[in-house]
């Protein structure tokens, strides 16, 4: 039986592409009376790879890390194509602090204090929708527990 031929072109485009992300668990969230359709990675491998190798995210599309304790968790930039903000959240889903955070870089983003959560969205979505520290994102007790 013949084996398909692979031109020079695919195979480089093969070799050189990013990697596909992973399809994760889609949950919804709400900010006020703003929906959220939040990616949910709830494992270290997820929570790892995040949004890196991403060239673009819907509006209002984000990611909702669930971290197995309360901690002062950072977050960093390596291998993100995006901007974005990210809203560090306590037990019950209040934002403790919103970091804006630039690509490709490793500067450390931190909760303020113990954070359970960090929700990530495209940058300034929490600014152009006046949310602040303090209040409250919806929906976050239906996400998985942490692995």
């Amino acid at each position: 039986m013949p084996r398909p031929f692979l031109s020079p072109i695919t195979l480089a485009l093969l070799l050189t592409s990013p990697p596909a992300h992973a399809q994760l668990p889609v949950m919804e969230l709400t900010a006020g009376f703003h929906r959220i359709e939040a990616e949910v990675a709830a494992n270290n491998s997820d929570r790892m790879q995040g949004l890196m190798n991403r060239q673009q995210m819907p509006a209002n599309r984000g990611m909702l890390f669930v971290f197995t304790q309360a901690a002062r968790h950072c977050m960093w930039m390596r291998n993100t194509y995006l901007p974005l903000s990210v809203a560090f959240l306590d037990e019950e889903g209040r934002i403790l602090n919103i970091e804006n955070m630039q690509p490709q870089t490793e500067t450390n983003h931190c909760a303020a204090s113990a954070a359970r959560y960090a929700l990530e969205m495209n940058i300034d979505w929490f600014s152009s929708k006046g949310i602040k520290p303090g209040a409250r994102i919806g929906g976050i007790e239906k996400s998985p527990r942490p692995r």
